[in-house]
């Protein structure tokens, strides 16, 4: 996964700077933090996350409705 280098911060600077970091996703929507160097957390602004969440969830209960396309149609009968 590709992560934009303008949206991480270490996780000694979030700790020390958690209202700057929180004006950073008001601004940018997400922010990773790093750990060590990896991304370790994502801090998501709460309209992010319901469009995240619900577009995940679109598309599992498709999956589910492309598994079971045979019994809903015999159930339909």
């Amino acid at each position: 996964m590709l992560i934009d280098t303008k949206k991480t911060v270490s996780i000694t600077s979030a700790n020390q700077n958690f209202t700057q970091l929180l004006k950073q996703v008001d601004k940018l929507k997400n922010i990773v933090i790093m750990k060590r160097n990896k991304p370790k957390y994502i801090i998501l602004d709460f309209a992010s996350y319901e469009e995240l969440f619900d577009r995940l969830l679109l598309t599992k209960s498709n999956e589910i409705m492309d598994k079971y396309d045979h019994v809903f149609k015999e159930l339909a009968k």
